[in-house]
């Protein structure tokens, strides 16, 4: 047993230990440089989302409302993993504080409940926009559309309340994570008590909980498919499916990247595969999901190069004074 390992009390440990992505120097550098790179473009290009709508009157409608709240999520989620997981590599470390697993476990759950809530309001704004066009200013006017984003941040912080008392309320027998991050399943398994049944138990009740919130968005897309094939004209029928695919690919990029990565059989010792399974699950959809929704929105693309073509004017004037 090593000096690191030892620092621990069967009670409240001070410290977990996390996993190495590799035991050589020049790969945990290597990592942690990857990480750099990726955590860089993931928060400018959910930035650039926030400003464009923020800054464009045009984008002020409640699908870019709730799109730049998903900006901001995703720019949370991947700031809770990454910077942690970056230094612990760029100084040859394994520790995270008790505090720091704690605080890393309520805010990943937190911001991915809330991204999933919000999702599912989202599917919900999509519905009445097509489904019901002339009653869709009524509906989803300014003062709902905040009601419902506040509802979806209120659950995200249940969610993680939940999950995070229930995971630390049990006694750990180790403090050996096996992960490059404090995730909840590696954690259930340094426990040597019955309470981790309670989290088991919160874990079961939350699945439902998102499995319902799924099988929503399923049934509220047929009705959507459904209505856009009444549409007479082809181009009115991709107008309307254009705001909607890239909504759908976030949703099962989100869903199915936690299913692939929690529906594997467990096992006692961690591999490289559940590094790769952990990366796709909490760093994938906050770095993708800002070029699936700028994809095929020209809207966004406009708003993003008037961003650039201000910044250009800017230094321009800058100059010209200087």
């Amino acid at each position: 047993m090593s000096s690191e390992e030892q620092v621990f009390n069967f009670t409240f440990p001070t410290e977990f230990l996390l996993l190495e992505f590799s035991d050589i120097r020049e790969l945990q550098i290597l990592h942690s440089v990857v990480f750099l790179a990726l955590y860089l473009v993931a928060v400018m290009a959910n930035l650039l989302i926030i400003l464009a709508v923020t800054l464009d009157y045009h984008l002020h409608t409640p699908m870019y409302f709730f799109l730049m709240n998903l900006a901001v999520l995703d720019i949370g989620t991947i700031s809770v993993l990454v910077p942690k997981a970056m230094a612990n590599s760029l100084v040859g470390s394994r520790t995270i504080s008790y505090p720091g697993c704690v605080a890393q476990v309520f805010f990943l759950f937190f911001f991915v409940g809330t991204d999933f809530a919000l999702l599912t309001v989202m599917a919900h704004d999509r519905y009445v926009s097509i489904g019901n066009p002339l009653q869709y200013e009524a509906v989803m006017h300014r003062r709902a559309c905040i009601q419902m984003a506040t509802s979806a941040w209120i659950s995200g912080v249940l969610h993680a309340s939940l999950n995070t008392g229930g995971t630390f309320a049990i006694t750990f027998c180790s403090n050996v994570v096996n992960q490059f991050f404090c995730e909840i399943p590696q954690l259930l398994k340094l426990s040597c008590s019955d309470l981790y049944l309670v989290e088991i138990g919160i874990i079961v009740f939350t699945c439902g909980i998102v499995l319902g919130c799924f099988i929503f968005i399923i049934l509220t897309y047929m009705n959507i498919f459904a209505t856009v094939l009444k549409i007479p004209s082809v181009q009115g029928q991709k107008k309307a499916l254009s705001t909607c695919i890239p909504h759908l690919t976030v949703v099962f990029l989100l869903v199915f990247s936690g299913i692939f990565s929690y529906g594997k059989p467990p096992a006692d010792t961690s591999s490289d595969l559940d590094i790769v399974f952990a990366v796709f699950y909490a760093i994938l959809p906050p770095l993708l999901n800002p070029f699936i929704y700028t994809m095929r929105n020209k809207e966004i693309k406009t708003a993003i190069l008037k961003l650039f073509h201000m910044s250009h004017f800017s230094k321009s004037i800058l100059c010209r004074v200087a």
